[in-house]
């Protein structure tokens, strides 16, 4: 383990301790993107949490469907504000304006999705994910009906829940770890 202040409160394992199959997946990461993203390094003092988590992130975020991937990234953003979770909102705001080629949108998402420069099925689609997110219980029919009414399918509302959920989960384990966004995130998609 390495003393890891800049990226988490808990040490992060050295890379070359990592079982190989954690250590290839950072170092594919890293070759793609420049740098390790510190989600990567703080996740990885528990492999056996690691290999579920990004499972499941991928299934979640990589899948074909109905959503777009920009979109995905919104509900992500959207979600991670509300829950004060500064690493996803940051990360997840730079990946959203990549994919949306658009520079203010993941600012405008963050701050208040509902006078963001996004389309009215947009914002149903993040008013539902932040029900889910705080308030789960009261998801009803309704809801499934301002959905549909806007043409998202019962996979596509499954979809969105399950984004963010998962997030919920994401965002509580970056809080408690004062997990760090990387310096590099903050100027992605800008210009």
């Amino acid at each position: 383990m390495t003393d890891s202040t800049d990226v988490s409160r808990f040490p992060t394992p050295a890379l070359d301790d990592l079982p190989e199959d954690v250590r290839d997946r950072i170092l594919a990461v890293q070759e793609k993107s420049g740098f390790i993203p510190n989600v990567f390094l703080v996740l990885a003092r528990r492999p056996d949490e690691f290999r579920a988590f990004f499972a499941y992130h991928d299934a979640l975020m990589d899948k074909p469907g109905n959503l777009t991937k920009a979109e995905r990234e919104m509900i992500v953003v959207a979600t991670s504000s509300p829950n004060q979770c500064q690493y996803c909102v940051v990360a997840h705001g730079a990946i959203l304006r990549i994919r949306a080629k658009d520079p203010l949108i993941a600012d405008q998402v963050a701050a208040n999705y509902r006078k963001a420069d996004i389309t009215d099925r947009q914002k149903a689609m993040l008013d539902f994910a932040i029900k889910v997110s705080g308030e789960a219980y009261r998801v009803s029919e309704d809801d499934f009906a301002t959905l549909a009414s806007h043409g998202f399918t019962e996979e596509d509302v499954w979809d969105i829940a399950a984004i963010s959920a998962f997030f919920g989960l994401s965002n509580r384990i970056a809080n408690v770890t004062n997990m760090k966004p990387n310096p590099e995130f903050y100027g992605m998609g800008r210009g």
